[in-house]
């Protein structure tokens, strides 16, 4: 290429770039122009929207003042009403209350013109009162040296007669309520009783305080003694009880109070002879052993009772207690079969009266397990026996039962006092307990002397052993109605002074005959 193409070339680059340069100045002048024509447009518009709006706001802002006017005028004219039938309400009431003041002032003078009236006829009344004072002042005298007794004399008289009266009204009103209830307590009752009675079977009893062992031979009786007697005296020692060997052939006698400690040394004794080892040693492995074994058979005993009575959660220690029951008699009757019968009268009657069967046989069967160990200890077998209950986490209602059996506490339950019947039953019935013949006798002699200490009495019988008491009365002595309060004397003297199982049935036979004879 040639020096002149070049600089041909160059000059219209150069010119390209001029003519480029000019164009997009124009170009950059247009756009600043149209710039500032939208601009101004802008503000145009906006100015136009700013006078559309206020004009708008200016327009809602009148409705808004004219509305609240509106509003405002409503509201005052509607609390002026209000006020107006206020003031007229105000208004109607003080005319009310003028009309009543005017009233009240009227029956102010009325009450006293009427004031007045009556003072003055209380002074009348008084003067009339003074005056029949006298005149009852001078008739009484009079009446007095007529009768010839005082006023006092004859008001005691007056009232004498009406206490008399009143009393044998009362005592006939009592008699009969009382024949009422005991129809009918003594219809549901014996029902109950009987049904108990009739379901129970129980075993008679008797006295026993020695056991007897056989020997094969009476050179038994020279071994059993031993050396010096070392061999009686380890095991009198060993069993607490007393071993007795006299000249009744191939017999040793076991003497003791304690029907456990005789027990044990009656099967220990037996084992023995059985053995043929009798020495000291041999002797006390023995009867620890059989003590041993009663116990535990006891337990299986209780546990075997506390299932067939459905009387569930003991505690360990209770049973323990209850197993010693089997070898304690009271009145020659074994505790436990005792304890047994009582649950199981107390819940059949339990079960008649809709109560808890259960809690009742639960009571019953506890009632009496402070005998367990009462003779180790001091107080009453209620006491101790309502502390092992407590001990060992029985119910108040089983406590109350125990402490109440015999009568040391109220009964705060029905099913105490069902336990109480229920012992008095088992104790009570034909065979439970063998009665010394001297204290029965004294029992009768003592129910009689008791009726014929009363004034107006001829003569008593102690009947159904001991069971009843009858009572014949002079007639001329005593009327039918002193006849029942005598009755009634006798029996709550029995209750006081004497000791009886049951209950003793007081009957007061007064008898008139009106005789005559023909000729």
């Amino acid at each position: 290429m040639s020096e002149i193409e070049i600089i041909v070339c160059f000059f219209s680059f150069l010119l390209g770039i001029v003519i480029t340069f000019i164009y997009l100045s124009q170009v950059s002048k247009n756009r600043k122009e149209y710039s500032k024509e939208e601009i101004k447009r802008i503000i145009s518009d906006a100015k136009k929207d700013e006078e559309r709006i206020l004009k708008t706001a200016q327009l809602e802002a009148k409705e808004y003042l004219i509305k609240a006017k509106s509003d405002f005028e409503g509201e005052v004219k509607e609390k002026r009403r209000e006020m107006q039938k206020r003031e007229n309400r105000v208004q109607f009431k003080e005319r009310g209350l003028d009309k009543r003041q005017i009233l009240v002032e009227g029956k102010f003078e009325k009450l006293q013109k009427e004031t007045l009236l009556l003072e003055e006829r209380e002074k009348i009344a008084e003067r009339e009162s003074k005056k029949i004072e006298q005149l009852s002042l001078e008739w009484r005298q009079k009446l007095e040296e007529i009768a010839g007794i005082t006023e006092n004399k004859a008001k005691e008289i007056i009232i004498k007669n009406m206490q008399e009266k009143a009393k044998k009204e009362a005592l006939n009103y009592i008699k009969n309520i009382e024949e009422k209830a005991k129809e009918e307590a003594e219809k549901h009752s014996q029902n109950i009783i009987s049904l108990a009675i009739e379901r129970m079977t129980g075993s008679f009893v008797a006295e026993k305080t020695v056991s007897t062992v056989s020997l094969p031979s009476d050179e038994m009786k020279g071994r059993i003694i031993g050396r010096e007697g070392r061999n009686i005296r380890t095991f009198e020692k060993a069993s607490g009880v007393d071993l007795i060997i006299d000249d009744t052939p191939e017999v040793v006698v076991i003497s003791s109070f304690n029907t456990l400690r005789r027990e044990t040394a009656r099967i220990a004794l037996e084992r023995l002879v059985a053995d043929g080892r009798i020495h000291p040693a041999r002797i006390e492995e023995i009867i620890e052993k059989v003590r041993e074994e009663l116990n535990q058979e006891a337990i299986d005993e209780v546990k075997r009772i506390t299932f067939d009575l459905d009387i569930p959660n003991l505690h360990p220690e209770i049973i323990k207690h209850l197993s010693m029951l089997k070898f304690r008699t009271s009145y020659t009757q074994n505790v436990l079969a005792h304890s047994q019968e009582v649950a199981y009268l107390t819940g059949i009657m339990a079960a008649e009266l809709g109560l808890d069967e259960k809690l009742a046989r639960r009571a019953g069967f506890l009632h009496d397990i402070g005998k367990s160990i009462d003779q180790e200890i001091g107080g009453s077998h209620t006491k101790i026996g309502a502390e092992i209950a407590k001990k060992y986490g029985e119910s108040e209602k089983v406590i109350n039962a125990i402490l109440s059996h015999h009568g040391e506490v109220e009964c705060s339950c029905p099913e105490s006092v069902l336990v109480a019947a229920a012992d008095t039953l088992s104790a009570a019935r034909p065979g439970a307990r063998k009665e010394i013949l001297e204290h029965y006798i004294k029992r009768l002699d003592e129910l009689e002397k008791t009726a014929l200490s009363h004034e107006g009495v001829k003569n008593a019988y102690a009947m159904q052993a001991g069971r009843e008491l009858r009572v014949i009365v002079e007639e001329r002595s005593l009327s039918d109605t002193e006849s029942v309060i005598l009755s009634k004397e006798i029996a709550q003297e029995i209750e006081e002074k004497t000791t009886y199982p049951g209950q003793v049935k007081v009957t007061v036979i007064r008898e008139t005959r009106a005789i005559d004879y023909a000729r």
